[in-house]
């Protein structure tokens, strides 16, 4: 454990990893933007001149917040304590994101029905245009919480081995519309075409699903990965999202290579049938490739559904690993 002689030098030390990470200073500065002069944050609070924060403050804090908590328990009784408390803390950053998506996604919901009932008005105009600047400053904080959230997971990932898993995200025209109406038009499409693209990650689905228990081998899948990544560059990493053994081997390899992945949930409202179903959903998606590992009926189920499907396969099972210890990362 490296040892400092005073918290500065500690806090000078975490300043410095967080301006090396890969990616983390371009991703501060994309979401740190401001859409307008003025922010709005609610329906009933003028418009004021507030700027954001600096995304290189932002992005230290949040390296400090997280990684001084391992720093500072590390090699003590206290150690085993730190996974949870940064667990915790980025998962706070996770839900607080989510409640700016929703109030952002609330406040969408009124610029579409403000937009929708055209008013030659002078009220009309202020209405649609202060509504316009509450969805943009909501957008701006949620892009921001969200840059923080993947940084802090990022750290969290570095420190402990682990992915980060949540519990449970204008003028007059000749026509009579004034160019506020086309511009709150123009806003709301392009934020639908955003979140879209968010949600639906476009490229050739590769599936990877596994059992929990006697998994150690995290090469072995990665090694499987790796090739799959090279022949096919664009692809995206969807898993059954179980946390711990394979689906989470390749969440890990997912965040380290920076490849968009999607966790393919069970609907339980289904009760037993529901990995089932989500099985067959699946397949109807086309994936390109698949991984399954040793499991239960489950992963047996969607190995079968795949090869009928003319799927690739890969099939490994846990008495394919090898000793812990026998293999080494490049």
């Amino acid at each position: 454990m490296q040892k400092f002689n005073s918290f500065a030098d500690l806090a000078n030390a975490r300043i410095e990893l967080a301006d090396s990470r890969d990616g983390i200073v371009e991703s501060y500065d994309g979401a740190f933007v401001e859409h307008s002069d003025l922010a709005k944050l609610s329906i009933i609070d003028e418009p004021i001149a507030a700027e954001m924060p600096d995304p290189d403050m932002a992005r230290r804090a949040v390296e400090m917040a997280i990684g001084t908590i391992f720093d500072v328990l590390k090699d003590t009784r206290m150690e085993e304590f730190a996974q949870q408390l940064a667990w915790g803390m980025v998962n706070s950053f996770h839900m607080t994101a989510r409640l700016a998506e929703g109030r952002e996604d609330d406040a969408a919901k009124k610029l579409g029905e403000v937009a929708r009932h055209f008013d030659p008005s002078e009220i009309y105009a202020v209405e649609l245009e202060e509504t316009q600047a509450l969805c943009q400053t909501l957008q701006g904080c949620r892009e921001a919480l969200e840059a923080m959230r993947d940084h802090a997971a990022d750290v969290y990932r570095v420190e402990t081995g682990r992915v980060f898993t949540a519990t449970r995200g204008s003028q007059v025209s000749k026509n009579g519309v004034t160019a506020s109406q086309v511009q709150a038009q123009d806003y709301l499409a392009a934020r639908a075409r955003d979140r879209r693209a968010q949600f639906q990650p476009d490229g050739p689905l590769v599936i990877v699903s596994g059992g929990q228990q006697d998994w150690h081998d995290f090469e072995m899948i990665w090694e499987i990965l790796d090739d799959i990544k090279a022949r096919i560059p664009t692809m995206v990493l969807g898993t059954t999202g179980m946390r711990k053994g394979v689906d989470a081997m390749a969440n890990a390899w997912a965040q380290r290579n920076g490849v968009q992945t999607i966790l393919f949930m069970p609907d339980r409202r289904h009760g037993n049938r529901a990995p089932f179903l989500r099985n067959e959903n699946i397949v109807k998606l086309g994936p390109v490739e698949a991984i399954i590992g040793e499991g239960s009926g489950i992963q047996s189920n969607l190995a079968q559904r795949l090869r009928q499907a003319g799927v690739p396969l890969h099939i490994r099972r846990i008495s394919d690993q090898r000793k812990p210890g026998s293999r080494s990362l490049a």
